[in-house]
C-alpha cells in the first residue's frame, strides 16, 4: 500500500523569503508502500539482490546507468549488513519539464544504502541525493520485511498525526491494471508465469487469500519513502512525479522478481555476492559517461 504524508510549516509569519524558506525546509512528501510476496525471508533476500543486479545491467549503457563505487560488509552499533554506494546517471529518465531547467551534472545522483535485512535503509547523504542541489533534494527509503500478509499496522513507527494523514493505495503485483502499457511484458506477468522449479504461479485474482490458506511461504516488504525537493515553482510537481514513479518502480521490480524465480531460487548468498562482483566489473567496463 502507499501512504502519502505531506507535512507543512505549522505557522508562517508574513510572506518574506525567510518564511518561504521555512516552508520548503519542512515540507516533504512521504509514501508508505507494502507488497505481499510468495517467498520466505531468505528467498526474498536472495531474489531481491539478484533482481537488483540484473536491473542494474539492463539499465546501464548509452551514456546513462549505474556506477557501483562500494559494495562491502559493515558493522556498526550492533548492526551488521551490506553497505553500498552507487551513482545514478538518469538524464533520459526524468520528464522534459525537469530536463529543461536542469544544468549539466544536475541529473547525477548518489545513493548510500545499508542493507541489514530484514531492515534496510538509505540514509546519511539523505539516501538518494544530488551534488548540485545538495540539501534541497533527497529521496530516503526505509524497508521492513515481515512474515505476514500486510497486516502490520504502522511498521515504521510514524507519529499518530502522520499515520492519520496517510493515503493508502494497495500494490498488487498480479494486477494488470496497476501496470502501465509501456511497462507491460507477458514474460514478466505473475498472472501468467508458472515456476517449474517451485510450482508457484500463476497468481490469480484471489492469490493473497489463497496463499494465506496454503502451505506456501509468504512475507511482506513494507517501504517508507520520503522525498524532499526544494526548487521554486517545481517542488510540488516534482515530488508528485517521484511519488508516482516510486509506486511504478516497486510494482515492476517485484513483478520481475517473481517471474525470475527459477533463475535465482537455487542460489545461495555466496552465489549472490559473486554475482554482484561480476556485475560491478561489467558495469565498470560500460562507458556510461559517454553516449
Amino acid at each position: 500500500m502507499l501512504r502519502r504524508i505531506i507535512t507543512t510549516a505549522s505557522k508562517v509569519l508574513g510572506v518574506t523569503q525567510t518564511g518561504l524558506d521555512e516552508i520548503f525546509k519542512v515540507r516533504a512528501l512521504s509514501t508508505h508502500a507494502y507488497l505481499c510476496n510468495v517467498f520466505t525471508h531468505l528467498q526474498y533476500q536472495v531474489g531481491q539482490l539478484f533482481s537488483v543486479a540484473e536491473a542494474s545491467k539492463n539499465n546501464t549503457g548509452g551514456g546513462e546507468g549505474i556506477e557501483v563505487l562500494r559494495n562491502e560488509p559493515y558493522e556498526k552499533d550492533g548492526e551488521k549488513g551490506q553497505y553500498t554506494h552507487k551513482i545514478y546517471h538518469i538524464h533520459s529518465k526524468v520528464p522534459s519539464f525537469i530536463q529543461m531547467f536542469a544544468p549539466e551534472g544536475a541529473l547525477v545522483f548518489h545513493e548510500k544504502a545499508w542493507n541489514a535485512y530484514p531492515y534496510c535503509r538509505t540514509s546519511e547523504c539523505s539516501g538518494l541525493c544530488n551534488e548540485y542541489m545538495k540539501d534541497d533534494f533527497f529521496i530516503k527509503i526505509e524497508t521492513w520485511h515481515k512474515l505476514d500478509m500486510g497486516t502490520t499496522e504502522n511498521p515504521h513507527g510514524l507519529s499518530p498525526e502522520e499515520w492519520e494523514e496517510a493515503e493508502v493505495v494497495p500494490i498488487d503485483i498480479a494486477d494488470r491494471s496497476q501496470v502501465d502499457d509501456v511497462d507491460y511484458k507477458p514474460e514478466e506477468d505473475p498472472a501468467i508465469f508458472h515456476s517449474e522449479k517451485t510450482g508457484r504461479g500463476p497468481l490469480g485474482p484471489g492469490w493473497k487469500k489463497e496463499l494465506h490458506n496454503s502451505n506456501c511461504p509468504y512475507m511482506t516488504a513494507y517501504k517508507l519513502v520520503t522525498v524532499h525537493f526544494r526548487w521554486w515553482g517545481l517542488q510540488g510537481r516534482v515530488e508528485n512525479f517521484i511519488h508516482k514513479q516510486e509506486k511504478r518502480l516497486f510494482t515492476n521490480f517485484h513483478r520481475q522478481l517473481f517471474c525470475w524465480l527459477d533463475r535465482w531460487v537455487n542460489l545461495t548468498m555466496d552465489d549472490i555476492r559473486r554475482m554482484e562482483e561480476e556485475t560491478q566489473r561489467e558495469l565498470d567496463q560500460v562507458c556510461i559517461h559517454k553516449p
